[in-house]
């Protein structure tokens, strides 16, 4: 029998529109709210970068990409030409991207120039790099995540959708995705603020490459399926869909964190919240999550609409999911 919530306590949990709990592999908790189902799906912000991690994983495994120090110019070199006199983005690799330790020039990320270019994977490429090299500091850089897909294509001679739809999503039994058909400015301010169902589509630029930081929609059942591969070492189903190697890699710390990132460490597009990988997180804005704690066997997702200054939806989870889950 499920568990029912009623207890939820946190200020911030008006935007919830999904919840979906596992613990020892088998389904515990479905919420939804709002009028919302099981296979109504939300934009799940950032969670989209950890979706992007394991598709860099996928493609490591499957020999299209050699490893994670590989220089991330062995893959554009016949594509793209850095600007003169840029010497640092020949020294950058995958794992710089991977950890958002990867310089970038600029105090402030290029969005209009960005989202406006014809090919938002090369546009971002003339930002990647500067004069003071690579001092492997923390920078959260979203739009940075889209050379990663860049990567992929280029490595692989697929388009990314159809190799997310291929590698990852249908041996999940998730539904594939689609191109949400936005190709404006106001289309993508829709986008965001939409508070409805999105439907099984992947925010796409005029290439029709996904957009690797933000963008894809899914439902928190859809989420908890990955929650579970990630639980499970890479096994879903008793079908290796990605290699543990890559997800030991994927959850260690890289770099340790102040209060203005909540005193977190950052893995690979992966949050590390306790600053231990028995709990690991996919952590969006919206307060859009996959929660993992090893440690109880549990896997968490909560869907929401787009809310500014979401920061608590961990300590949301544990204070009344994980609790719910464990008594």
């Amino acid at each position: 029998m499920k568990k029912v919530l009623n207890n939820y306590s946190s200020k911030n949990d008006i935007n919830i529109r999904q919840i979906v709990a596992y613990k020892d592999n088998i389904l515990e908790i479905e919420e939804y709210r709002e009028g919302f189902s099981k296979e109504d799906t939300m934009n799940v912000m950032s969670v989209t970068k950890s979706i992007t991690s394991l598709l860099v994983g996928i493609a490591i495994d499957k020999g299209f990409i050699k490893s994670v120090d590989d220089k991330v110019m062995n893959y554009y070199k016949d594509v793209y030409t850095p600007k003169r006199g840029e010497k640092t983005i020949y020294d950058i690799t995958i794992q710089h991207i991977l950890s958002m330790t990867a310089p970038y020039k600029g105090k402030s990320e290029p969005w209009k120039k960005v989202c406006t270019s014809n090919d938002w994977t090369l546009s971002i490429l003339d930002f990647l790099g500067g004069r003071n090299g690579i001092t492997n500091e923390f920078r959260y850089h979203t739009l940075g995540t889209q050379i990663l897909l860049g990567i992929i294509r280029q490595a692989s001679g697929m388009n990314v959708l159809k190799f997310a739809n291929e590698y990852l999503f249908k041996p999940l039994g998730i539904e594939p995705r689609v191109n949400a058909n936005c190709r404006s400015k106001e289309d993508q301010f829709t986008y965001l603020m939409n508070k409805g169902n999105h439907g099984k589509v992947w925010f796409m630029d005029p290439t029709d490459m996904p957009t690797a930081g933000w963008g894809l929609s899914m439902s928190a059942y859809e989420m908890a399926q990955v929650g579970l591969l990630v639980l499970n070492n890479g096994v879903y189903n008793g079908i290796r869909v990605i290699s543990e190697k890559y997800l030991n890699e994927m959850t260690q710390s890289y770099i340790s964190l102040d209060y203005k990132f909540g005193n977190q460490d950052y893995g690979y597009l992966w949050w590390i919240p306790h600053r231990s990988s028995d709990v690991i997180g996919a952590i969006g804005d919206g307060g859009n999550v996959i929660y993992i704690n090893k440690k109880y066997n549990i896997v968490v997702t909560v869907t929401g609409y787009f809310k500014p200054m979401v920061f608590d939806r961990v300590e949301y989870i544990e204070k009344n999911i994980l609790e719910a889950l464990i008594k």
